[in-house]
């Protein structure tokens, strides 16, 4: 069970996040979404892009509150995000893609039902 609104919410986030990373950079672009099962009944759904990564020597911060790198950011967008990832139960974590670009990965736990 989860949130709709609110899950709808974080990857609006990160797909936005990422699409602004890549926006002032020359060559391919690509914003690539993927989904799958984990370890210990959780879904992972990974955000990646090919802009310019995760900030040097301040990427253990992207997720406090009230820090950004943007001009017009508010610094509350991957704040909220986590928590709303950490109030289902998950957690929302951010890794540098050699050689250009960040992936961040969403996990969240899942139940399957038995349907009749």
């Amino acid at each position: 069970m989860a949130d709709r609104v609110q899950l709808q919410q974080v990857l609006m986030n990160l797909m936005i996040n990422g699409i602004d990373a890549m926006k002032d950079l020359d060559g391919t672009r690509q914003l690539a979404i993927k989904s799958q099962r984990a370890e210990n009944d959780q879904l992972t759904v990974s955000v990646s892009d090919t802009g310019v990564g995760l900030p040097a020597q301040q990427a253990d911060q992207i997720f406090d509150a009230f820090f950004t790198t943007k001009v017009d950011g508010t610094g509350m967008g991957l704040r909220i995000s986590r928590s709303i990832a950490e109030s289902h139960g998950g957690r929302l974590r951010a890794v540098d893609n050699p050689p250009r670009g960040a992936t961040f990965h969403l996990t969240l736990p899942f139940k399957t039902e038995a349907h009749p």
